[in-house]
């Protein structure tokens, strides 16, 4: 079509036959002339992205965003479309397949095996289970539905060390392989009634495949039905669901353990919703010194140390004339009237002629104090 991003095909043909082969997520279309001498084969590989399909349709009724087009040479003519609504897909001419791409986990599940065994050691193990299972390097063909059914099944949590799961794998499969009693039938058998992740690498699309008449068929009334049947856990009600640093959704049974659950990732309500993130707090220097606490024996103390040390005498004068003001306010606050909460407000007194300077009415609580034990006041060294 006019709006497709993939190269043109230079393939022309009168008459021609189509056949495929699918690794993982890769699918090759062979075009061959039935007459060699028209045109040599043309070899296509396609990936599918999130959207892509092929339909088959009258060809003057072509679907929407049919990038591709076979038609036929029938009455009326039809057409196979390539057909991409998001454009994640694309095409590419020749026949290799993407280098970056492990062995089917279908077609070629013995060398998958062995490719993900051997090479634990890999870093891209370091991540979760969860986001390595999408790593097509070495699970070509494991989706983002695949991996949430396949970790509901073995109940593993979601991101839980990918290596952590793996090699364990590794210890039974040296141990099956020191076993002489394990015939072929009976590893067939044991991985049907027991198997482990890998094994439902293989399994669970398996299952896809040999219900696709009616899960995937275009043309099937009961196709998205039957699908959502078919799901234990992606999408299904009741479910939990948060995305991974990949930025994809991962649905899980149950909330993952807090150990487990990877930094700035928040937890999902059973609807998928990512509630906000709350704002980080400063936390605590716990070398910082903690705050002063001034009281007021600290600013007595202060206060004191301003001031200048005075003499035994000075100190006995300045007492006496506090308990002759003290005395003098108290009778004359008892001849007035006491109006509300004016009690403990002190009139003001007129003080007496006296070419001493005027003493404030408080008492020092440090003279009080001693006055109460009978003490002489000492000099301040």
């Amino acid at each position: 079509s006019a709006v497709g991003r993939g190269p043109e095909v230079p393939f022309r043909s009168e008459a021609y036959r189509i056949s495929a082969v699918a690794r993982g997520k890769e699918l090759r279309l062979t075009l061959s002339a039935l007459d060699p001498a028209e045109a040599p084969p043309q070899d296509l590989v396609f990936r599918f992205g999130m959207s892509g399909s092929f339909r088959l349709s009258p060809a003057a009724e072509l679907p929407r965003h049919a990038h591709l087009r076979f038609l036929t040479r029938e009455s009326p003519v039809r057409a196979l479309s390539f057909v991409d609504p998001r454009r994640f897909g694309s095409w590419r001419l020749g026949d290799a397949w993407e280098p970056d791409r492990g062995p089917c986990v279908l077609t070629e599940y013995q060398a998958f095996r062995e490719n993900v065994l051997k090479n634990l050691d890999d870093r891209a193990f370091d991540k979760p289970i969860c986001e390595v299972l999408l790593n097509q390097k070495y699970f070509n063909g494991i989706g983002n539905y695949l991996r949430a059914e396949i970790l509901y099944r073995l109940k593993i949590p979601p991101f839980e060390k990918a290596r952590t799961v793996l090699e364990a794998l590794k210890d039974q499969e040296q141990e099956k392989r020191k076993d002489p009693s394990l015939t072929l039938s009976r590893k067939v058998k044991l991985m049907q009634e027991n198997p482990d992740l890998l094994e439902l690498c293989h399994l669970v699309p398996m299952e896809v495949i040999t219900a696709e008449k009616q899960l995937f068929d275009p043309g099937h009334p009961d196709n998205y039905a039957a699908f959502t049947t078919w799901l234990r856990c992606y999408l299904v009600p009741g479910m939990s669901s948060l995305r991974d640093r990949s930025g994809r959704t991962i649905w899980f049974q149950a909330l993952p353990h807090p150990l487990l659950t990877p930094p700035n990732l928040g937890t999902s309500s059973p609807t998928g919703q990512t509630p906000r993130r709350k704002r980080p707090q400063p936390k605590a220097d716990p070398e910082a010194p903690s705050p002063k606490v001034t009281s007021r024996a600290s600013k007595r103390r202060r206060r004191a140390a301003a001031n200048p040390p005075k003499s035994e005498e000075e100190e006995e004068e300045k007492e006496g004339k506090e308990e002759k003001e003290e005395k003098e306010g108290k009778e004359e606050e008892a001849d007035g009237p006491r109006k509300g909460r004016a009690r403990g407000r002190k009139k003001a007194t007129t003080a007496p002629a006296s070419s001493e300077p005027e003493v404030p009415l408080r008492r020092s609580r440090r003279t009080s104090a001693r006055r109460a034990k009978g003490e002489t006041a000492t000099p301040r060294l």
